[in-house]
């Protein structure tokens, strides 16, 4: 699966950040497929805070990459990640682990009746 993601550069206490399209199971200063901007958080000018290529962004969350919630935040303040695709993919997620928590207690009930079952019969 490809992320989306910040790879950290500059020097001690001074931070710059390229924002790539990276493997997920890529280390986070490894290589990266493709740069897709750049994110300056110390940067005195307001103009120079950032640069995305919004084109190529678009492009490979149109082919399923998935930006970490840094990332995400960072596009939805700066408009290019929709504040509706967050709130759904949230409502998802929870959904989700609720399904799993309640598998998991079925799956705990049913080992312990198991259990039960077992010493009855002895």
């Amino acid at each position: 699966m490809v992320r989306i993601r910040m790879q950290r550069l500059g020097r001690h206490r001074r931070p710059f950040y390229r924002i790539n399209a990276i493997d997920k199971r890529t280390r986070r200063d490894g290589a990266a497929i493709e740069q897709l901007g750049w994110f300056d958080p110390l940067a005195p000018d307001p103009a120079k805070v950032f640069a995305f290529n919004v084109e190529r962004i678009k492009h490979w969350l149109s082919k399923g990459a998935q930006p970490s919630d840094t990332v995400r935040d960072l596009f939805m303040k700066h408009g290019i990640y929709d504040a509706e695709a967050k709130k759904a993919w949230e409502a998802e997620r929870v959904t989700l682990k609720a399904e799993m928590e309640v598998r998991v207690a079925a799956a705990l009930v049913a080992a312990a009746e198991k259990k039960d079952d077992k010493k009855k019969k002895k």
